[in-house]
């Protein structure tokens, strides 16, 4: 069986490390992949966005199914596209990858079928957002309306935190058209989680729970990020939070879509604020999390192509999905001045060490090969430093005696991640 990975992160290169386990998939493709992706699969060079010469590339090869990983191409269509086409793909249409793309059509959406989740007003003049916050005050966010790379979310302390955000989205427009309106919304206090599940429209497989932390420095410091470090599971979903997750969350929003004639399949994913034990929708993405995939995908025990087959033809009902009864934990590693302007094309050190290390897993999310065939730095997230424990504390004791193997010139990370759970 020929299997395709749209896109070049952590998280595909988790999908395709756990795609390489399978039995029955013989070869697997990544667009574009990067350089830890290139030792277990055939990294093509074709863009994620590129929809056009992906479709071209499945019907040439004659891929059996495709996975898609970036919420930009299922925004664009990607799905619609190879559905018309009569491939296999999994992930939701441009119609439901909305539920991410537009935090507008989001929060209306969960008005609409009373979802937990923050009060919130929609703006599309700067001086009407300036004057509602003034009245409002802060603390408060402000969120762009598009899709932002996970950088469009600001959580403001003062109103000149919250003047400069709102110049930053709608007068520099530094997130382009996604910033023509800004949700904002009430701050919520609490303690984040993130839950993800498996669906065909119909069926829900709930994963293991995770945690992310968003903020770049130790005790959540710092600029928002794409995310710095995971761990699994999360004691703060306790049974009876994630069955009000599953109840008040997850199903109406799926019944929710339905009624409003799209039918969700893929990975959904709710990140969420648990406030007195009740859940609160902070943002909905359309595909896996970056980088909860690094820590998830690490405990499944199933086979994950029979995950993705029945998702795409609608039988997910038939599968039973098992995990690992083990904790898992992942730090990144990223280049200096992230979430900002960085360096690229820096040698990164110490790979080899820690291959040879039980229970680690170095993701790669921002790496390429230089012309001379090192591993260099590529992006502004570049490992994601894995490991699995009987509990957390060892998962984490794990990731951080290998991350003292890894060097590259200004590597930063957080030394918190799992403490004190």
């Amino acid at each position: 069986m020929k299997v395709l990975v749209v896109g070049s992160g952590g998280r595909e290169h988790t999908i395709v490390w756990k795609l390489a386990q399978s039995k029955v998939v013989d070869r697997i493709y990544c667009a574009p992949g990067n350089a830890g992706i290139s030792e277990i699969a055939e990294c093509i060079e074709v863009e994620s966005k590129d929809l056009s010469a992906l479709i071209d590339f499945v019907k040439y090869e004659w891929i059996d199914l495709t996975v898609v990983g970036p919420e930009e191409p299922l925004a664009q269509g990607i799905v619609d596209l190879f559905i018309k086409e009569g491939r296999r793909i999994v992930g939701p249409t441009k119609a439901a990858a909305q539920i991410e793309a537009s935090k507008v059509f989001a929060k209306d959406f969960m008005k609409r079928h009373n979802i937990p989740t923050a009060d919130y007003k929609i703006f599309t003049s700067y001086t009407h957002a300036e004057d509602y916050i003034r009245l409002k005050g802060t603390p408060i966010v402000i969120k762009a309306d598009g899709l932002a790379a996970g950088k469009g979310v600001f959580v403001v302390q003062s109103f000149e935190e919250a003047q400069q955000a709102l110049r930053l989205i709608m007068k520099e427009k530094i997130f382009g058209s996604s910033g023509d309106r800004v949700v904002i919304e009430d701050y919520l206090s609490g303690t984040e989680a993130s839950y993800l599940v498996f669906t065909d429209g119909q069926t829900i497989i709930p994963m293991v729970t995770s945690k992310d932390h968003k903020r770049l420095l130790d005790n959540d410091q710092g600029p928002n990020t794409g995310g710095m470090g995971t761990y699994s599971p999360n004691p703060v979903i306790t049974p009876e939070v994630e069955r009000a997750i599953l109840e008040k969350i997850i199903k109406p929003a799926i019944k929710g879509l339905k009624k409003e004639g799209i039918t969700y399949k893929g990975i959904l994913y709710a990140g969420l604020m648990i406030v007195n034990n009740k859940p609160y929708v902070l943002e909905f993405n359309c595909r896996f999390g970056d980088p909860e995939t690094q820590v998830i995908l690490p405990r499944l025990e199933t086979d994950i192509i029979d995950i993705f087959m029945a998702i795409a033809e609608g039988q997910l009902n038939k599968i039973n999905v098992k995990w690992k009864d083990e904790a898992s934990l992942c730090v990144v590693l990223a280049s200096e001045g992230y979430p900002g302007k960085y360096k690229k094309g820096l040698p990164i050190l110490g790979l080899d060490r820690v291959k040879s290390l039980k229970d680690v897993i170095v993701f790669h999310a921002g790496t390429k090969f230089s012309e001379e065939g090192n591993i260099v730095t590529n992006g502004g997230r570049v490992l994601g430093v894995t490991a699995l424990g009987k509990t957390i504390n060892e998962a984490r004791q794990k990731a951080y005696s290998a991350v003292e193997f890894i060097s590259f010139e200004g590597m930063q990370y957080r030394k918190d991640i799992g403490l004190n759970v």
